[in-house]
């Protein structure tokens, strides 16, 4: 279905922006086609199925009669400003109520959602609004007479025009070659007088050989989406102010689209991958979508705040690890999916050429190193094992899983192959607990009597058997005189009852003790 729905807005917009107070009777699944500004001097529309209605001028408490109507001309919602509305009344008439802020701006919200809605997610990512975008720096560079740069905040080049015999210099070239304008001090301070400017500037030239510019803020309800700078050779046309303005105006839709289309985008993407790492979708199927390349290993990354750590603001602080694993999971992999799960970042990485073990340990620890600095808290990585085939993804996502929970305290990043011993008596320590026979056994009755006449004989017995039952590594292990190892070990056996000869006895003993006590002889070195 082409018709973005009520899932969809709330997740590209998202709260505060946008959030439920009633649902519709189809859920979140409820097709959105449009959306309305309620105008108190003029009649609502008798038909308007799927559109959604912003109450401008109606109070959120004396919307009732106003979604009584909407849901008679069949629209998808009610928009109200403010905490609470006609919950009731939404819910008899079977239409969504949504709210915004009390002090959001109507227009504002009214371009955000008609971006939204109009928004159009694909493979290609943001390749058909940068088409606009190229388009509006040719249509811009006509009107007004120059060569025409449309640039993000960061000044990196997102379009730029191509109509012939329009003088362009060096710099212009130099910034379209890289996709960024060069850094200068003398750059950094044009840009300080542009962003602070209600409007188009006249910007003089930066140096021998340079043309002066005009330049112009790109905004939408007063944030800076970019700029658009035309170079000005002195044959501009009169109203190049106004033409660029307006262009400037065009810009903000074109990129407030595109933003709208990434964040779609990236949500449908996670979802589909959390569906794949829950293995609740047909796997072929998903990873298609999802651009993977038929036949390539993949492994599953999970990086997480270190738990023993406290962060100020822990959702904020996962949501911040999600965009800088997103970043560089970008960078080296081109478009790549990932997700926040639970408080967990995964990201799905191809495995591909020689040695890509290695570099995908050292690009995981990059990623800890530069997220730890970022956000001031530790970082923590495990990658899991590589998978021939899409449907096996759940079980490298298992293995991510276990890594990050077997981690030593002075451990940041490990993949599941060096970590094989410890995640293995996890597991079992796990099936051991759960099982009242496979709990059960002579581990309880030594600690119990450890308990009632303060004796050390569980951690000689661990010791001893970490030593490979050799006397003398035990006595180092404990501190003690081998001797001292040695009666303990009699006492077991005469006072207990325990077999220590029979291997199996010994191999049982020592798990239990090892997973279900949590004893461990090395320790105690």
């Amino acid at each position: 279905m082409d018709a973005r729905t009520l899932g969809d807005l709330l997740a590209v917009l998202g709260e505060p922006t946008l959030r439920p107070l009633s649902p519709a009777p189809a859920g979140l699944g409820a097709p959105v086609t449009e959306v309305l500004l309620y105008d108190a001097h003029a009649p609502l529309p008798s038909r308007a199925p799927g559109a959604l209605l912003l109450a401008v001028g109606v109070r959120a408490e004396a919307a009732g009669p106003l979604v009584r109507e909407a849901a008679a001309a069949g629209m998808a919602g009610v928009v109200v400003r403010g905490a609470t509305g006609p919950v009731a009344e939404a819910a008899e008439c079977g239409t969504a109520l949504l709210a915004v802020d009390e002090d959001a701006a109507w227009h504002h919200v009214h371009l955000l959602l008609a971006q939204a809605i109009g928004a159009r997610p694909s493979p290609a990512g943001d390749g058909a609004a940068l088409g606009d975008l190229f388009s509006l720096a040719g249509a811009v560079a006509a009107a007004v007479g120059g060569a025409t740069v449309i640039e993000d905040p960061r000044q990196s080049v997102l379009a730029y025009s191509t109509v012939a015999g329009q003088p362009v210099d060096e710099a212009r070239r130099q910034g379209i070659l890289g996709r960024q304008v060069p850094d200068s001090p003398e750059n950094t301070e044009q840009y300080r007088v542009l962003f602070a400017a209600p409007g188009p500037v006249r910007l003089a030239a930066l140096g021998e050989g340079e043309l002066p510019r005009l330049a112009v803020a790109v905004r939408a309800g007063g944030e800076t989406l970019g700029s658009l700078w035309v170079v000005d050779d002195g044959t501009l046309a009169p109203d190049a102010e106004a033409q660029l303005a307006q262009g400037a105006s065009t810009a903000a839709l074109l990129l407030l689209r595109a933003r709208a289309a990434a964040e779609l985008s990236r949500h449908l993407t996670g979802d589909l991958l959390r569906r794949l790492l829950d293995g609740t979708t047909e796997p072929a199927t998903a990873a298609q979508r999802l651009g993977l390349t038929p036949g390539t290993p993949l492994r599953v990354a999970a990086f997480a705040l270190d738990p023993a750590a406290s962060a100020p603001d822990g959702e904020q602080a996962a949501l911040r690890l999600l965009d800088l694993v997103r970043l560089q999971c970008e960078a080296r992999y081109g478009r790549q999916a990932c997700v926040l799960v639970d408080g967990v970042v995964y990201a799905l990485l191809p495995v591909s050429g020689e040695r890509a073990g290695e570099r995908q340990r050292r690009f995981a620890e990059d990623i800890v190193r530069r997220a730890g600095q970022a956000l001031r808290a530790p970082v923590r990585a495990g990658l899991g094992e590589v998978v021939p085939d899409p449907a096996e993804i759940p079980g490298s996502r298992e293995d991510a899983d276990l890594v990050l929970r077997v981690l030593r305290p002075d451990e940041t990043v490990a993949a599941v192959h060096e970590v094989r011993a410890r995640a293995v008596l996890f597991r079992l320590a796990g099936l051991l607990g759960e099982r009242r026979e496979l709990a059960a056994g002579a581990w309880r009755e030594v600690l119990a009597y450890d308990a009632d006449h303060g004796t050390d004989y569980a951690r000689t017995l661990v010791c001893w058997l970490d030593a490979g039952c050799d006397m003398a590594r035990a006595a180092k292990l404990l501190a003690v005189h081998p001797n001292t190892c040695r009666y303990r070990l009699r006492q077991v056996r005469s006072q207990l009852g325990v077999d220590l000869d029979d291997p199996d006895e010994r191999l049982v003993l020592w798990l239990q003790l090892r997973t279900l006590a949590g004893l461990r002889g090395v320790e105690a070195a």
